[in-house]
């Protein structure tokens, strides 16, 4: 019987080991070229998004008709979609947006836009609340930015205040998802607030005027959100439009480290 344990113990034991050294798994993926235009274009002063081939979108309920199949034939390889902000309001369109966008074959997220007059453990359960856990969705995101223009809320609170109360969302969404989220900024909101006194985040930078790596001095990123007034054939209207910063091989392995 002490032997049979025994070996029982050493098979178990190697199982572990084979499973600790076992090769990251990366997916098989397809990158469509972007055939997007644009109707506010700029010449771009540093580099060019077009440099980067794995193009996608992010849209709330302002983007009422999307035909997904001819958005992906023409580039869409993934869309960050709007579920929630703050702590009671949910994305009409979400549902919508989620189901379809993968019927279609993109990789799609979810997002949260931050609301400075509510608690951000309120907004992570408001967030969970709405939000499945998709097996190979994209990491969630938290999306933080100034809000003058609100009708309810327009307070700015101090730096070291902002990103703790970012850290306290981060962790709660962590937790439930499995995956850390990224953080959606512009260069006013990620100045202000020192932003880049964030130990382990990934960033996801608005920048439609210049290269993030400029008007960041030099930020890591994972995502460049470079206009807003992106048109694209099966979309009716203006949308946001993105780029991953790597290569189709980074984004697979991206991908493979990354989704939930």
């Amino acid at each position: 019987m002490t032997r049979l344990l025994l070996l029982s113990a050493l098979i178990l034991s190697a199982c572990v080991r084979g499973h600790d050294t076992a090769p990251l798994a990366v997916p098989d993926v397809t990158v469509i070229s972007s055939n997007f235009s644009d109707s506010d274009p700029i010449d771009w002063p540093g580099k060019s998004p077009d440099r980067y081939p794995v193009h996608g979108i992010d849209l709330s309920r302002f983007q009422t008709s999307v035909d997904w199949a001819t958005a992906h034939a023409n580039g869409v390889n993934f869309a960050y979609i709007k579920a929630t902000e703050g702590g009671d309001l949910f994305d009409p369109m979400f549902d919508d947006h989620w189901r379809n966008s993968d019927a279609a074959g993109v990789v799609r997220g979810a997002y949260h836009f931050f609301y400075h007059c509510r608690s951000a453990e309120e907004q992570a359960r408001w967030f969970i609340k709405h939000v499945p856990r998709s097996p190979g969705a994209l990491p969630p995101v938290l999306d933080m930015e100034w809000t003058p223009t609100s009708p309810t809320c327009t307070i700015r609170r101090d730096p070291m205040t902002i990103r703790d109360e970012a850290r306290i969302f981060l962790d709660i969404i962590e937790r439930h998802y499995g995956q850390r989220p990224l953080i959606y900024t512009t260069v006013d909101f990620y100045q202000d607030n020192e932003l880049w006194r964030m130990n382990g985040v990934e960033f996801w930078l608005r920048s439609v005027a210049d290269h993030p790596n400029g008007t960041y001095d030099g930020e890591n990123w994972s995502f460049w959100q470079y206009t807003s007034t992106g048109l694209i054939p099966g979309i009716t209207g203006e949308v946001d439009v993105n780029v991953f910063a790597g290569s189709k091989g980074t984004w697979e392995e991206w991908l493979a480290r990354r989704s939930l």
